[in-house]
């Protein structure tokens, strides 16, 4: 059963359901449609975290979040991540993140990551959970996640003053890295931020200092995969719209299909978001994520991470091009 204690918590580092509405947000709104989609998006993400801080158990947390449909599993999970971090914070509490991605969760292991980013940017320092403990590769998964909870919550800072670039720093390693898993967050927000509106999007990562384009357009790739929102017209206007950072686009897709793939949440649009983004099918595209991932995360010059993405985006060029070779 779910706690008094767990209920107190959700209220008190939870933001209200009515701050996640575009209207709130002052965020595009392109119809109805993708209005609909994108704000049921943050009611599942923040069901989500409560489920992770009221459940009494592990256990009990991942029964309610397989409760979830399909399509939108994923992102109750994303929000169970940020509950279990804030879970474990409190006094007398540990465990609950260990056990998300030790069970059930494992297959929603990127989700989760971005999820603990979403906690590092509500709670203190102090109360961030030890990140040299997660994994190497997908702990980047993290700042992600906070790049992308200060895009959709401090819009005027991030995103409509896109000159500035916070400074971050943390233990997870190579910090001169930190600003590009930053910005990969935050251009998954901007597909939220423009209301799936390619037209919208492209302009406001455009507004950007050129050297940040690769990296937003890796993060709006990724968002426009996994929470769709357009037509199939809309996604191939995106693509044309993106030119140089088209495969880094292609790349943030690729990673949003695996994803599905590794949760077993394939839907109609990532089909599609391969197809049109990708060049080549889900399968292929999620084949190259998973036969490229690092074994394990070196302490180079940059990290294992970055050459994992660069990899994947030079993998997906070589399939479209060969695939667009054999059509023709």
């Amino acid at each position: 059963m779910a706690s008094v204690l767990g209920a107190f918590r959700r209220r008190l580092l939870t933001p209200p359901i009515s701050e996640t509405t575009m209207e709130v947000r002052g965020f595009h709104v392109k119809n109805e449609e993708a209005k609909e989609r994108l704000e049921s998006i943050g009611e599942v993400f923040l069901q989500g975290y409560a489920y992770a801080v009221e459940a009494g158990s592990v256990a009990e947390a991942e029964e309610l979040l397989e409760t979830v449909s399909r399509d939108m599993r994923g992102f109750a999970y994303e929000g169970a991540g940020m509950g279990a971090v804030v879970h474990d914070s409190l006094p007398g509490h540990n465990g609950r993140l260990q056990g998300l991605l030790a069970g059930k969760g494992a297959r929603h292991d990127y989700m989760i990551y971005v999820g603990i980013g979403w906690a590092m940017a509500r709670l203190p320092k102090a109360l961030w959970p030890d990140i040299r403990t997660t994994d190497p590769l997908l702990r980047w998964l993290t700042l992600d996640g906070y790049g992308f909870h200060q895009a959709y919550f401090k819009t005027d800072s991030y995103v409509r003053t896109p000159d500035i670039q916070h400074p971050f720093r943390w233990k997870g390693g190579h910090n001169h890295y930190t600003p590009n898993a930053i910005d990969q967050g935050i251009g998954r927000a901007l597909w939220f931020v423009g209301g799936t509106d390619p037209d919208v999007v492209t302009e406001l990562i455009r507004s950007y200092p050129e050297p940040r384009h690769n990296d937003l357009y890796a993060g709006a790739g990724l968002a426009c995969a996994y929470a769709g929102g357009v037509s199939e017209a809309e996604l191939a206007h995106f693509v044309k719209g993106a030119g140089e950072h088209r495969w880094a686009l292609a790349q943030g897709s690729a990673f949003a299909i695996e994803a599905r793939v590794r949760a077993g949440t394939v839907i109609d649009h990532t089909q599609l978001a391969a197809r049109v983004v990708c060049g080549t099918t889900v399968e292929r595209a999620s084949q190259v994520c998973r036969d490229l991932q690092p074994q394990t995360a070196d302490q180079g010059a940059s990290p294992a991470y970055e050459a994992w993405r660069h990899g994947v985006a030079a993998e997906i060029s070589s399939l479209a091009l060969v695939s667009k070779g054999a059509d023709q």
